[in-house]
Parts: C-alpha cells; sequence; structure tokens
C-alpha cells in the first residue's frame, strides 16, 4: 500500500476501531504510515535472542477469540528496537538465575484490535467463555479489558510469563501464576488476594526482573508490561506480522 494511501486511511481505521471520536483530540493516537517492520522501526526478538521460548497465541486458535486474529501472518514478536534490547537484557539476566522468559505477544497490529473488537460485540459467540472469561459476563469485557486502542500497537508492550530451569537448562516449565494468560477477572490481577502467596510471589519474580530493565507492569495482568519511557508514544502500527 503507498504511503500517501496509508496516511489517508488513518482515520477511517480508527474509526472502525472505535475512535472516531477522539480522532481530532490532542491526544488521539495517530497511525503511522509504516507499511513494514523496518519502516515501524521494530525488530524480531530473535534477532537478539534466537532460542527465546515464544508461544504467540493470537497467530493460532488458542486465544480468547478462538481463532488466529487478523495481522498474525506468522507467530512472531516484534518490538521496538529500545524495548527489544531491553527485553534481552532481562532474558540474560534471568538465564544466570536458571531462568527464561516466554513471550505470548508483542507488538499488535491495529487491524488484530478491531478483530477483538467485533468478537466482543458478538454476543452469540461464547465457544471459549469457560477458560478465559467464565466469571463474567462477555458485554463486561469491553472497556475494562478490551479497548478500541491497544498499547501493544505502539510497539513497546508484550505479555509473558517466567520458566524456571532445571540446573542444566535442558528443560523449562513455567511458573505457577495462578491464572492462565489471557483470564479476565479480578485473579489476574497482579497483586490479587484470590491467589496464594507462592503465586503472588512467582508473578513479583517476573515484575522485579522486567523492571530492572525498565518494564512497567499493568496491575490488572500479570502477564502484561510496558517499555518506559515508550519510543512512539503517540503511534500505533498495522503493519501485518510476517515471517520476514
Amino acid at each position: 500500500m503507498a504511503v500517501a494511501r496509508r496516511v489517508a486511511l488513518a482515520v477511517p481505521l480508527l474509526a472502525a476501531l472505535g475512535c472516531s471520536s477522539v480522532v481530532t483530540s490532542a491526544h488521539a493516537p495517530v497511525l503511522s504510515p509504516a507499511t513494514t517492520r523496518d519502516a515501524a522501526g521494530m525488530v524480531d526478538i530473535r534477532r537478539l535472542v534466537p532460542d527465546i521460548e515464544q508461544d504467540i497465541r493470537y497467530a493460532g486458535a488458542d486465544n480468547f477469540v478462538g481463532v488466529p486474529v487478523d495481522g498474525y501472518g506468522a507467530p512472531r514478536c516484534w518490538l521496538k528496537r529500545e524495548a527489544a534490547e531491553a527485553l534481552a537484557r532481562v532474558e540474560r539476566r534471568l538465564r544466570s538465575r536458571d531462568m527464561r522468559l516466554r513471550i505470548y505477544d508483542c507488538y499488535r497490529p491495529a487491524r488484530a484490535v478491531a478483530h477483538f473488537m467485533r468478537w466482543a460485540a458478538d454476543p452469540a459467540d461464547l465457544r471459549t467463555k469457560a477458560t478465559h472469561y467464565p466469571d463474567l459476563d462477555k458485554r463486561a469485557l469491553l472497556g475494562e479489558y478490551i479497548a478500541p486502542v491497544s498499547g501493544h500497537s505502539r510497539g513497546a508492550t508484550l505479555d509473558l510469563t517466567l520458566l524456571q530451569c532445571s540446573r542444566d537448562r535442558t528443560s523449562c516449565e513455567p511458573l505457577d501464576m495462578g491464572t492462565a494468560f489471557d483470564f479476565f477477572g479480578t485473579r489476574a490481577n497482579t497483586d490479587s488476594p484470590e491467589v496464594s502467596a507462592g503465586q503472588r510471589g512467582n508473578r513479583h519474580l517476573l515484575r522485579d526482573a522486567m523492571a530492572a530493565e525498565g518494564f512497567r507492569n499493568y496491575p490488572m495482568e500479570w502477564w502484561h508490561y510496558t517499555f518506559q519511557p515508550e519510543p512512539t508514544p503517540g503511534l500505533i502500527y498495522d503493519v501485518p506480522l510476517t515471517a520476514d
């Protein structure tokens, strides 16, 4: 898509995301004209850590939508370079303690967020309720958990968990965090009193490791982190994830 046409599509795309009422606001997100990963200033984390653990959920059907999500043409973790380099440092520090990271999501194209919004607006699609939001009415997910614009689309936010490895590092298992990734409910709050002290302790291990390299946790989701300061806080991107 030509750059000029890309810019022209910014307002329609944000409108499709439910943001038409704030497009003219001084704080409205701006859709970047970038059409490639390099133009967006992002890198694949495996260029920095080739063997980092990944389980990119939205590239497959094991997620709260129940199908592969728009924009996820490949199971890849892309991040703005500053965030990627910081994440690589977290991984190196953890490996010295026989621990590792497992990544569930990184940069998220704007079209994927639009897919989430369409799913949330469909009351008939309840196939993932039992596993992802057993205690909530689907209508409660809008606003509180699923928003029309995601910080992931800025390229400095990611979702992940912590693995404990054997001393010889031949095997690694995820620590018990008290809920699965993308569980909608208060048990997923980082300091939730609904989980055990050990589970909160595991969450704090992850939080402390990430904070040491500039990542801030979103308190409603133990797995959600944003690099600070964000490299491009006013821009969102819609470059599809590819294998290249």
